[in-house]
């Protein structure tokens, strides 16, 4: 789950025990996987990735990031929904660098923010240099005992300043949703329409860098969980910022969790470029809002064409 990039404290560290670090030699002890294809191959496959796993020989980072359990079992488990259910389409992947850091700017919606999931898919799937996405969330993630550390695992941090930065300065792809809950949380009503970017602070962070800021436009995140009402007294009790009732939920329970099968596009957007300015100007707040203006500016046309070129959300039902 992931919320905005915005004032958040810094993120606590979270211990990794039994755990190489990146560059750290592989146990030699550790087979190679056979040479032949088919069923003993994949067998073989798993239990070398079971092994690795019980003994801690595999690779995290200081921020507690998993690629390899990452990819062979969370974004395993989430790609169905990816290909499948939501027949996703990924647009403008060439505007994303191969190989250096860049900031991805995108609209926050759906009621649950599945957006960040798909998107961290489309990125590590559908790139040709099959990225690993960073994505920043909202400290109620990280007061989640399970949630926070499963975040952790795959490559989210805190939205704080200096874990952007170090991300940023470390050349990775760094995911933002400026509009935090405001945008996730919105009514069906306000589908589509941007909520507000907050004060800028990812266009700080990018700035500081020196690395281009990707607008990202997700269309049929908002069609998942139309949200009709919200029970607010509840969601005070819970410490949540909305609790929303949808037509399916609570009326059908569990079975109303389920997301509607609606057709998505992901579409990335031509680079803004913020190389041309100095690292000390991250600090001149006109420059900064006048820039996160433009980048907010910019997603919301790409969101108008997105949704023209999709259609319908239900095809070919509606």
């Amino acid at each position: 789950m992931t919320g905005t990039a915005g004032e958040s404290r810094e993120a606590e560290v979270i211990p990794i025990t039994r755990a190489r670090t990146f560059g750290e030699p592989v146990s030699e002890e550790t087979p190679d996987a056979p040479v032949g294809g088919g069923d003993d191959q994949r067998s073989a496959e798993l239990l070398a990735f079971l092994r690795r796993r019980v003994t801690g020989e595999y690779e995290v980072d200081e921020f507690g990031f998993d690629p390899e359990l990452t990819d062979r079992v969370l974004l395993e488990l989430i790609r169905p929904l990816y290909r499948h259910w939501f027949r996703t389409e990924a647009v403008g992947l060439h505007n994303v660098p191969d190989d250096s850091g860049a900031l991805i700017v995108a609209n926050h919606s759906g009621t649950l923010p599945l957006d960040g999931l798909m998107l961290q898919v489309a990125l590590h799937d559908e790139h040709p240099a099959r990225r690993a996405l960073r994505l920043l969330g909202a400290d109620l993630v990280y007061r989640l005992p399970v949630l926070g550390h499963l975040s952790r695992k795959t490559g989210h941090t805190l939205a704080c300043r200096e874990d952007a930065d170090r991300l940023l300065r470390k050349g990775e792809l760094v995911g933002v949703f400026p509009e935090g809950f405001k945008g996730v949380g919105k009514p069906f009503s306000d589908r589509y329409r941007l909520q507000r970017f907050g004060r800028g602070g990812f266009v700080a962070s990018a700035i500081r860098a020196g690395v281009p800021i990707v607008p990202c436009a997700i269309v049929g995140a908002e069609e998942i969980y139309p949200k009709i009402g919200d029970l607010r007294l509840l969601a005070r009790v819970f410490g949540l910022p909305y609790l929303p009732v949808t037509p399916l939920f609570p009326w059908f329970g569990i079975l109303g969790l389920v997301p509607l099968p609606s057709k998505w596009m992901i579409s990335f957007g031509e680079p803004i470029r913020t190389d041309e300015f100095d690292p000390a100007d991250a600090d001149d707040p006109m420059l900064v809002l006048n820039l996160t203006d433009q980048v907010r500016e910019t997603v919301q046309q790409q969101l108008d064409e997105l949704r023209l070129q999709r259609g319908h959300a239900f095809p070919p039902f509606f």
